[in-house]
């Protein structure tokens, strides 16, 4: 700048001297290029200002950053001492058990000798229940493959069904093979499956009967039945008695008892099905004297 201001003045100064055109001309050209020059720097000197400007503002927004990130340091520190604080009480709470369990060890060992005085004492009564559940199981198959063998001759697969269940025989009749339609009357074909079955109960004093009398959902009300209720029962006590008075079963092995239209094996929504519904079910089981003398301790295998 301060070139120019001279140069400026020395062309004035020649000028007014009455210099001659071509240094004029010369000193002219000289004064343009310094101007340029200087209008060049100018202009990167902006640039530069603009620059620093820009990094200014970048610096600023990470000087942000580092202080939100500062923030967030310093509350994950207090978490952290909180949380080690809390380590701290739980080590002492600790400790303190393991002392509490030192001054129990002796109590502890005590416990544990009687568990296992009372554990094989267990042992002995599953040998005994298992033992138990082994003889009925064989009872139960040898009267079920019995009564298969003496009920096949006669009767349609459909009308008869044995089954073991746990620790009873299951014998589902059908109503049409034992009685009149709407009726407790026993048919002539009644007599001759009840004879066979007799004969078994009879081998097996050991057992209790159980007769039961199911319907279907149809109602029923004349001047002997009431409801399907009264059918049923009187169903199953005609088949009883007939157990009584024509096979000499003794009485006190028998049970009647009626379940109406409930408890049915599928929906009454069919002939088919209600048929299948229709059916005195008899259950041989053993007495319940019987069954706790399985489990008398005193015939548990050495």
């Amino acid at each position: 700048m301060y070139k120019l201001f001279f140069l400026t003045t020395l062309l004035i100064s020649f000028s007014s001297c009455m210099v001659s055109k071509k240094k004029y001309t010369a000193l002219k050209t000289e004064l343009e290029a310094a101007n340029a020059r200087c209008t060049e720097q100018l202009a990167k000197s902006q640039n530069d200002l603009y620059s620093a400007q820009g990094q200014v503002a970048k610096l600023n927004s990470d000087l942000v950053i580092a202080n939100s990130s500062l923030i967030a340091k310093t509350d994950q520190v207090a978490d952290l001492k909180e949380q080690l604080a809390d380590c701290k009480a739980l080590r002492d709470k600790q400790l303190t058990q393991v002392g509490d369990l030192t001054v129990l060890t002796q109590a502890a060992n005590d416990n544990i000798k009687e568990t296992l005085s009372q554990l094989e004492s267990k042992d002995k009564y599953i040998t005994l229940l298992q033992a138990a559940k082994t003889k009925a199981d064989s009872i139960n198959l040898a009267l079920a493959v019995n009564l298969k063998s003496v009920l096949k001759e006669g009767l349609d697969d459909q009308d008869v069904d044995i089954k073991v269940d746990k620790t009873v025989v299951f014998i589902n009749l059908s109503d049409k093979v034992l009685y009149k339609s709407g009726s407790s009357e026993l048919t002539a074909k009644a007599d001759e499956v009840l004879a066979k079955i007799a004969k078994i109960i009879e081998s097996r004093p050991e057992l209790e009967v159980m007769v039961e009398g199911y319907t279907d959902n149809v109602p029923i009300k004349n001047n002997c039945m009431i409801d399907n209720w009264d059918l049923s029962v009187k169903r199953a006590t005609s088949v009883v008695r007939a157990l009584q008075t024509k096979y000499n079963i003794n009485p006190n092995r028998l049970i009647a008892a009626g379940r109406g239209e409930y408890n049915t094996l599928v929906p009454n929504d069919s002939p088919a099905n209600m048929s299948t519904n229709r059916r005195t079910r008899i259950i041989i089981l053993p007495k319940i004297n019987e069954f706790y003398d399985l489990l008398n301790p005193k015939n548990v295998p050495q």
